[in-house]
């Protein structure tokens, strides 16, 4: 084989890989074969999957900013987003807990058994998330006050945030459905679900916030309206896959019917995942009030604004250390060790190149980024400063992402929480208070302790993944 025809061979393989990361095969086995191979087949639709659940808040971020009162409209988006990280929280730690159990199901060859567990994690989200939406629409302008927010934004802002809140149910489904598809293998449908919501949600904030024929202007209300929608509709397609009986998890009637066995044994999973990611949520919370108390509504929307697009970067990271979730469950169920350890390598050496390319990327045009979201000197001023410090732990943020979904693919959720428990509230928010308030620093001492809790805890998280101790969990 001459070298060209082995240069275009290869272009060609990749190629088609690519496509068929993006199209779905639900029959390849993650157990078997080349593991570069599984991590891209696996990470390209969750890295674009991602990609568009972070799009959702930039597009909001980018249509309010531009309306009349930018500061209030910028610092409603950015608080209420903080909020809901409580429900991402939830969403991400229940959906944790069906991607470890379906992936390890699937690992044992036994789909059906992995489809009731999904539509018994379906049971439990809904129930919790009902409770939570009632609460956040009643108490939507309390909420914004509690966060930081003046008099005004509140006032501005609080129909935005009870839409939102209302509305979570949506946000927990597109999480918890995705992570059942996930963990059966088939990420190109979580993928498809959250391009086809944010292009609902593209196509319509303009159209709500400024009006469109005999549709009125709503303005920042417009924004929450647009966003619910979109995800409405992401979750409808997503509904129609998981019951079309076309896919590897086949659901019947009976999966509906309470299992409280099961419901305890994802609960028991669900509860430390759940916990970890509140942990690390009220950590942001705190975090934000802190900015807002110490650099007032401007310096507020700075933080927020780069917080976005922060989160624009990071997600993509996140969807593809999601693919050692689920490696890890799926070979830790066919009992093979050793390829769940490479898996987790291969993984975080992807994550790590990604993340070293947009750490630079910040760096250097973090400015251009942000005067694209806000016209106002203050506002960016401050979005730039953040931004351009919280990137610089980009490296260990892309590590540490892919050692936290390997303990949880494998079902020990404990190990994370208790990192998160250490590195975020014992380190991080003491670290930040004493930045901003003691040594007079505001809203910089803040973005300073960011990046220096994250690397610690990206340290710890290598220690005790070094131990092996999710290696030996029973899910």
């Amino acid at each position: 084989m001459t070298e060209a025809t082995s240069s275009k061979y290869s272009f060609s393989r990749i190629f088609s890989t690519i496509k068929t990361a993006i199209k779905g095969d639900e029959s390849f086995d993650y157990t078997k074969g080349s593991i570069k191979k599984a991590v891209i087949l696996l990470a390209i639709p969750m890295v674009l999957e991602m990609m568009m659940e972070s799009v959702f808040a930039l597009v909001d971020l980018y249509f309010v900013g531009h309306l009349e009162h930018s500061s209030f409209a910028i610092q409603t988006v950015g608080l209420t987003e903080s909020v809901l990280t409580i429900i991402y929280s939830l969403a991400i730690g229940i959906s944790m807990a069906a991607t470890a159990v379906v992936a390890r199901r699937i690992g044992e060859k036994n789909p059906e058994a992995a489809a009731k567990a999904g539509m018994q994690a379906i049971i439990i989200a809904f129930v919790i998330n009902t409770i939570i939406s009632i609460f956040g629409f009643i108490y939507a302008k309390e909420i914004l006050l509690l966060m930081g927010a003046s008099q005004e934004a509140a006032d501005y802002g609080v129909n935005f945030t009870r839409i939102m809140m209302g509305g979570s149910l949506c946000i927990m489904l597109l999480f918890l459905i995705n992570g059942i598809f996930r963990g059966a293998g088939n990420a190109a449908i979580a993928m498809r679900s959250l391009w086809l919501a944010n292009i609902c949600n593209i196509i319509l904030c303009p159209i709500f916030i400024n009006g469109l024929g005999p549709i009125p202007a709503f303005g920042l209300i417009g924004a929450a309206i647009a966003t619910t929608t979109g995800r409405s509709i992401g979750v409808l397609y997503q509904l129609y896959h998981l019951f079309n009986g076309k896919g590897i998890l086949k659901i019947v009637l009976s999966h509906f019917v309470p299992d409280w066995e099961q419901i305890k044994h994802i609960v028991k999973i669900a509860a430390p995942g759940v916990l970890q990611f509140v942990i690390a949520s009220c950590s942001w919370i705190f975090l934000a009030q802190l900015v807002a108390t110490t650099g007032g509504d401007h310096g507020s929307a700075g933080y927020q604004t780069a917080l976005r697009i922060m989160m624009f970067f990071i997600l993509p990271a996140w969807g593809l250390s999601n693919a050692a979730a689920t490696l890890v469950g799926q070979n830790l169920g066919a009992k093979q060790i050793e390829r769940a350890e490479k898996s987790v390598f291969t993984t975080a050496k992807y994550n790590v190149i990604f993340m070293a390319f947009i750490m630079i990327f910040c760096l250097l045009f973090g400015n251009f980024v942000i005067s694209f979201f806000t016209e106002d000197a203050l506002i960016r001023n401050i979005a730039v400063e953040a931004l351009q410090i919280m990137s610089l732990g980009y490296i260990f943020y892309g590590i540490g992402m892919v050692l936290i979904n390997t303990f949880n693919g494998a079902g020990d959720t404990w190990t994370p929480t208790k990192v998160n428990f250490f590195g975020f509230w014992l380190f991080q928010i003491p670290l930040a208070y004493v930045l901003a308030k003691y040594l007079k620093m505001g809203p910089t001492g803040v973005f300073m302790a960011i990046p220096i809790a994250e690397t610690a805890i990206t340290l710890a998280s290598i220690v005790l993944y070094r131990r092996g101790k999710w290696k030996k969990v029973q899910v």
